[in-house]
């Protein structure tokens, strides 16, 4: 039998992927409009990263309180708030992987259902670069995790 964590998180990402849908941010024309900002900028994106700020503030306020989760024993949170030129490298790698394709992870796995070609590209690719950072993490720092999602 499959546990609550597990109903939660399918019904989270399917909240996440309709949300994407019903916005229109899984359409990567959009995502591109909005970064273009000397051409026919669209501010979609940013009243939906708006809306999604809102609920995350009460989100955040609400965990402080908390002693643990609802479901689970422990908040999986990051374990380093430093910036360095990995975090600052990374971002820029997909700042312009997001710009170039207007696709990130989720709008891509949403998009595997409206243009199953052209995302399945950018998964690929996407998994190829986690794989390859995997590769490189572990050789360089064997005894740390290399997966924030990894299980202990």
């Amino acid at each position: 039998m499959v546990n609550r964590a597990v109903w939660i998180a399918l019904l989270s990402g399917l909240l996440f992927g309709a949300g994407l849908a019903v916005s229109g941010m899984a359409d990567p024309s959009r995502v591109r409009a909005f970064l273009d900002v000397t051409g026919r900028w669209d501010p979609t994106l940013g009243f939906v990263m708006g809306g999604a700020i809102l609920p995350m503030i009460v989100a955040w306020r609400i965990k402080a309180r908390l002693d643990r989760p609802l479901i689970g024993n422990d908040f999986h949170v990051p374990a380093t708030t430093g910036i360095d030129r990995k975090l600052i490298g990374g971002a820029a790698l997909f700042g312009v992987g997001w710009g170039i394709t207007g696709l990130c992870p989720g709008p891509s796995i949403a998009d595997l259902a409206v243009r199953p070609f052209l995302a399945a590209l950018f998964v690929a690719a996407m998994l190829g670069g986690m794989f390859i950072n995997r590769m490189i993490s572990s050789r360089s720092n064997p005894q740390e995790p290399t997966h924030a999602l990894q299980r202990t």
